[in-house]
């Protein structure tokens, strides 16, 4: 198996899908977390077979996943270089780029030189200015925001700056102006790593999200990623879910925004169709989103479930001139008493019809897999992590 016989590589990011505590997780206060392990023991087991299969037990303990000899995909962890635990670091560094430093984060809230400059720029007061939950402060605060038209502010232990309003109140296009404007003010030492719309709806006492039309504005990764590379390659770069937010919208020749997981997936089979060569990269949003953050277990299994369903759809589709990726961008356990982000390994799935399952062991980086679709496709500018591609040659050679 030649670099030059592949010609797509599908990359899916289940997000927030962890396999146990990096070694640093203590800074964090993640001691413990084990997202797909301690899920497993919480549930009393899972059954996904066809993550079986791909060799997802070979990784850590999984309770009711066991490990498998000649596992169809090749298998490891990956371990995160750059510091903190944020989903635009997660996927830049798995697209190649490895932060020295990590994005600010505001425990006590924000500081008047932050929220001065913004409350003057969209003529209005905010409310809130705490860390916390998305649906609880909605429900503190939801009143409030009604009677006043005021935007409730928060944060949460990400690097975050989230803005939450009633549709009815602030339509979501004006919402979406207050981002931009945050976005444009939050730089240098207050450049959080996302600015996030939450919009929602409803009456008082059941006011729901809006995750449908929830918008992230990232900052723009700080030097070019592998996307930027295969784009001026002149390769198809698609991203499905908000893999467009997280990028700023750099290195894509396509975006394809998902209202859910099962919608990502969907359209991955629709885009796989016609795009026969480049990057298909996807975000699953809802294990992290919907599941991880609100401690939902039952929800998050599902979701495992539905993905494990959909790998029998994806497996016809492929051919041995593509390679299918499955990893994460950190962790979320939702067994845990937080409901933020959790320090973790991620698990590393990768198939290719040609050869059969080998132990990548534990990757230093994210970036191998940055580096891995860069000798794929003969990109020598990534400076990061380290391709296994040759490790799976290995294998393929006997093929």
């Amino acid at each position: 198996m030649k670099g030059s016989q592949i010609k797509r590589v599908i990359l899916i990011i289940l997000d927030g899908v962890g396999v146990g505590e990096l070694p640093d997780a203590g800074v964090y206060h993640d001691e413990g977390t084990n997202t797909l392990g301690n899920l497993s023991r919480k549930l009393g087991g899972l059954f996904l077979p066809n993550l079986q299969r791909f060799g997802l037990g070979n990784i850590i303990p999984i309770l009711g996943v066991s490990p498998v000899n000649n596992s169809l995909a090749s298998f490891g962890k990956m371990q995160e270089l750059s510091p903190g635990k944020d989903s635009t670091s997660g996927h830049w560094e798995i697209a190649g780029v490895v932060l020295e430093h990590p994005f600010p984060t505001y425990p006590n809230g924000f500081p008047l030189e932050v929220i001065e400059p913004f409350e003057k720029a969209i003529g209005r007061k905010i409310i809130g200015n705490i860390p916390a939950s998305g649906t609880k402060i909605i429900k503190q605060l939801g009143d409030e925001h009604i009677h006043t038209g005021f935007p409730i502010v928060y944060t949460s232990a990400d690097s975050v700056f989230q803005i939450a309003c009633h549709e009815e109140i602030i339509p979501v296009e004006e919402l979406y102006h207050y981002c931009e404007i945050a976005r444009s003010q939050l730089t240098g030492k207050h450049g959080v790593g996302r600015v996030i719309a939450r919009p929602f709806v409803g009456e008082s006492g059941a006011y729901l999200r809006d995750s449908v039309r929830r918008k992230d504005y990232s900052l723009p990764p700080p030097e070019k990623t592998i996307l930027n590379y295969l784009k001026e390659k002149g390769l198809p770069v698609v991203g499905i879910g908000k893999i467009e937010d997280l990028f700023a919208s750099q290195g894509l020749t396509e975006s394809i925004h998902t209202k859910d997981n099962l919608d990502g997936l969907e359209r991955t089979l629709e885009i796989m169709q016609r795009v026969k060569e480049g990057l298909i990269f996807v975000n699953l949003i809802e294990f992290d989103m919907l599941w991880g953050h609100r401690n939902d277990c039952e929800g998050f299994y599902y979701g495992l479930q539905d993905f494990d369903d959909w790998l029998v759809e994806v497996m016809k589709r492929l051919t041995f001139t593509d390679i299918l990726i499955i990893t994460a961008d950190h962790g979320c356990d939702p067994t845990t008493e937080g409901t933020d982000h959790t320090r973790e390994y991620v698990p590393l799935l990768v198939y290719n019809s040609v050869h059969s399952g080998i132990n990548l062991g534990t990757r230093r980086t994210f970036a191998d897999v940055g580096a891995t679709i860069a000798q794929v496709f003969e990109i020598r500018e990534i400076k990061n992590g380290r391709s296994f591609l040759e490790e799976l040659q290995k294998i393929g050679q006997s093929c």
